[in-house]
């Protein structure tokens, strides 16, 4: 990724799934790497292998629901690499449950911090350091914040705010050499579903998902470091995933339909 030689490049969320696997992708003699999640031993573990592969690491132990471990991590970054050229707000927790299932909605909440707040706070810091160097700002969303998904009454709308907050800021950067590039995945072979919020605002254990044909984590975070290369303005990830905000427009009710027939199938295996 000649690309990214000589940039200091950050990452939230690096400890595993596509924060992990974009980290390692950019290893390189040459790149520096700050990374930050809330699992310190795996996000060590994520810059011995960046080191491996020639890359100069960080390893920030942060939880980017906090505005201060957000700030902490951006100028924790500027301090030891002097710079910040692109930062990929990548952390973000899922959700899923039907909304009458919810009796205590304090976890839709914190998925607002994490999903939206984090991606805001960290922007807000790192703003400064990314327009003295002409640099980028990646959010990797999600095609749940696109259209409406059965069981994602509190994850869909996270990302649609994060996604709609970097289409503002695009317009607002124009002509300070700073550019924006949103991510739109599908559904990626990664934990974040078993990992995230089940209806009772406990771990989910398993996923709410049909997730036969998910896009595995390697391919996924090619296609994000080709975009933020080519300083792309958005990714929509798959043939399916772009065909269908198509058809949301041209046939609405149809979409709907699919979506309330995916429901059911899940619901049933």
């Amino acid at each position: 990724m000649s690309a990214f030689d000589g940039k200091v490049v950050a990452i939230t969320g690096a400890s595993e799934g596509i924060g992990a696997e974009l980290a390692r992708q950019l290893a390189a003699p040459g790149v520096r790497l700050a990374l930050c999640a809330r699992n310190a031993e795996r996000l060590e573990a994520v810059a011995a292998e960046c080191r491996t592969l020639g890359a100069e690491p960080l390893a920030l132990r942060a939880d980017v629901g906090v505005e201060t471990d957000c700030r902490a991590f951006v100028e924790g970054a500027a301090g030891k690499f002097g710079a910040l050229d692109v930062l990929v707000n990548n952390a973000g927790m899922s959700g899923h449950a039907t909304f009458e299932e919810v009796k205590d909605f304090g976890w839709y909440e914190a998925l607002m911090r994490v999903n939206y707040f984090g991606s805001l706070w960290c922007t807000r810091y790192a703003l400064p350091h990314l327009r003295a160097r002409r640099g980028l700002v990646v959010g990797i969303s999600s095609l749940a914040a696109r259209t409406g998904v059965p069981g994602r009454t509190a994850y869909g709308p996270s990302k649609a705010a994060q996604a709609l907050f970097f289409e503002a800021l695009r317009v607002e950067l124009r002509g300070s050499g700073v550019d924006v590039t949103i991510v739109y995945p599908g559904v990626v072979a990664t934990d974040i579903r078993r990992r995230g919020y089940g209806p009772d605002g406990r771990p989910a254990g398993a996923s709410g998902l049909d997730e036969r044909g998910a896009m595995p984590v390697e391919e996924c975070a090619r296609q994000i470091a080709a975009a933020m290369a080519s300083r792309r303005r958005e990714l929509v990830m798959t043939a399916q995933g772009r065909i269908g905000l198509w058809v949301k427009m041209v046939a609405p009710g149809l979409v709907d339909r699919m979506a309330a027939a995916a429901l059911r199938k899940t619901g049933s295996e």
